[in-house]
C-alpha cells in the first residue's frame, strides 16, 4: 500500500468558500516560535528547542520578559518559568518525550500593559502513535447490522428547487430525506451542474453544531453532483428566531444516550450518512462508479466513518477528524473532541458503560476498516482535535493515503491544502 506522509509548509491564505482558514490577525506584537526542526517533527528521545522572538512592527523588542508553560499535549504543565530576553530573542528548551506524542509550548508576554501570546506543538514520532480505544470482537456484526436496517426504509426524499441559490452552472435544491425509522430525517442542499451527462458525487457532512447550513456550488461547478447537511433534522430555511429556538433544544447532543450503543445520539447521525450517499447513488445523473466523501473537524469524522460504512464510497478526503481516540484522556494523554473523558469529565462521564459505546463510534475504529484512497489534513496547534487523536486514526489505515501536514495550523486550514484535497478528489473521480 503507498503511504505518503507530506510535509506542507503554507504561508499564503486562500479564501475558500467550504474552508475553515485562519483569520490570520494583524498584531502590535508579535511572538515569533521556530521549531529547532523545520517539520516541527522529532524522534522519541530527541531533545527539541524553539527560538522565540518578540517583534513590534517587525523588531525585536529589547528587556522584555516571557512567561512559559512546557508540557504534554493538552495535560498539566511540567514546567513553568521565565526569561528575560535582552535583546528580544531567546531560545526555550521544550525537553523531548519519551514515547511518541506531542509537547506543548504556550508562550506569553506583556508588552507596554497588553499582553500577546503564542503557542507551538512539537511531535515526537507521531507516525508511531497508537490509540487506545478498544475495538469491540463485534464491531463490524453491529455496524452490519444497522445499516441494513437503515436500508429498508424507503427514503421518501422531497427536493425543492431554489432559485435564489442557484446561478448560471448550478441547481440547487433543498433535500428532505428519510433516513431511519419513524421521523428521522436529514435536509440538506443538492447542488447539480447544469447540462446533460453523467456526474460523480459528492457528499460533505458537516461540522460540530447545531447551526443552519447554506448551500455550496463550488463542488458541483468543479464537476460533482453534491450534497452538504445537517445531522439534526432541522430545515435550514426556517428563520433565524425559530432555528434558534428549535435548536436550542438539542444541548451537548454529542454526550447524548452515551451509556447505550443502540440509544447514542451518533448512531442515527452515522447511518444518516450512510443513506444520504445510497440517495446520491440513486439520482439518474450519477455515473456509476465514483463516490467520494469530505468534511473537516465533525464533517472528517463523518467522512471517515462513511467511507468505512458504504461500500459505494471510492475516495474520501478528511481533515482535522474529530471522535478519535476519544479514550485517550484515561491513558494520561490527550483524547479527541468531544473530549468527553477528559479529567474535567471524568467522575461523571468514565464509566464502563460510556467507555464500552464510545468505542462503537470512535473514528480509530472506522478508520481501521477504510478500504479507498484518501486525503488527510492536520494541524499540530490544534486544541479542538489534538494531533495525537488524529495520529491515533491515520496510523491505523493500511488504504493508500495521502497526509498533508500544516504544523503551524490550528482547528482550520490553509486555501492551499483545501485546492490539493480537491484535485485528489477530482483526479480520482476521473474529472483531471
Amino acid at each position: 500500500m503507498m503511504k505518503k506522509l507530506l510535509f506542507v509548509f503554507l504561508l499564503a491564505l486562500t479564501n475558500v468558500a467550504f474552508a475553515q482558514n485562519s483569520p490570520a490577525p494583524i498584531k502590535l506584537v508579535d511572538v515569533l516560535l521556530t521549531p529547532s526542526h523545520a517539520d516541527w517533527t522529532y524522534k522519541t528521545g530527541e531533545k527539541a528547542e524553539v527560538e522565540v522572538q518578540v517583534l513590534r512592527f517587525g523588531v525585536p523588542v529589547p528587556n522584555v520578559e516571557i512567561s512559559y508553560e512546557v508540557g504534554p499535549e493538552m495535560m498539566d504543565a511540567e514546567k513553568k518559568e521565565k526569561q528575560l530576553l535582552k535583546d528580544g530573542t531567546g531560545k526555550i528548551n521544550v525537553g523531548t518525550s519519551k514515547v511518541p506524542g506531542f509537547r506543548d509550548l504556550n508562550v506569553s508576554v506583556k508588552v507596554d500593559g497588553h499582553t500577546y501570546k503564542s503557542q507551538s506543538k512539537l511531535g515526537f514520532s507521531p507516525e508511531a502513535i497508537e490509540p487506545t480505544v478498544e475495538n469491540p470482537k463485534d464491531f463490524d456484526a453491529f455496524w452490519t447490522e444497522a445499516v441494513a436496517e437503515a436500508r429498508q426504509v424507503d427514503f421518501d426524499a422531497n427536493l425543492k428547487f431554489l432559485p435564489e441559490y442557484s446561478t448560471d452552472k448550478v441547481d440547487v435544491y433543498l433535500l428532505d430525506l428519510r433516513t431511519g425509522w419513524g421521523k428521522k430525517r436529514l435536509f440538506g442542499y443538492l447542488c447539480k451542474p447544469k447540462g446533460e451527462g453523467k456526474y460523480p458525487v459528492l457528499f460533505a457532512p458537516p461540522g460540530a453544531g447545531v447551526k443552519p447550513v447554506k448551500p455550496y456550488t463550488g463542488f458541483a461547478e468543479q464537476g460533482f453532483i453534491s450534497l452538504t447537511i445537517e445531522i439534526h433534522g432541522i430545515s435550514p430555511l426556517l428563520d433565524a428566531d425559530s432555528y434558534k429556538q428549535v435548536s436550542s433544544a438539542f444541548g451537548d447532543y454529542m454526550f447524548a444516550n452515551l451509556d447505550n450503543r443502540d440509544e447514542y445520539y451518533y448512531k442515527n447521525v452515522y447511518l444518516g450518512c450512510v443513506r444520504c450517499v445510497d440517495y446520491l447513488c440513486s439520482l439518474p445523473e450519477f455515473d456509476g462508479k465514483n463516490v467520494v466523501v469530505t468534511g473537516g473537524s465533525q464533517g472528517g469524522a463523518l467522512t471517515i466513518v462513511t467511507s468505512a460504512l458504504n461500500e459505494k464510497v471510492t475516495a474520501l478526503a478528511a481533515f482535522y477528524p474529530a471522535l478519535c481516540d476519544m479514550t485517550g484522556y484515561l491513558h494520561g494523554r490527550a483524547g479527541g473532541w468531544p473530549h468527553v473523558f477528559r479529567a474535567d469529565k471524568q467522575a461523571t462521564m468514565a464509566t464502563p458503560d460510556r467507555i464500552k459505546t464510545a468505542a462503537y463510534f470512535d473514528v480509530v475504529n472506522f478508520a481501521r476498516r477504510v478500504k479507498v484512497p484518501g486525503f488527510y489534513s492536520t494541524g499540530y496547534n490544534d486544541h479542538t482535535c489534538p494531533p495525537t487523536s488524529v495520529f491515533s486514526a491515520l496510523n491505523v489505515i493500511s488504504a493508500p493515503k495521502e497526509i498533508v501536514i500544516t504544523p503551524i495550523s490550528g482547528h482550520w486550514r490553509f486555501g492551499e491544502t483545501n485546492d490539493r484535497s480537491l484535485d485528489f478528489l477530482r483526479e480520482q473521480s476521473g474529472l483531471e
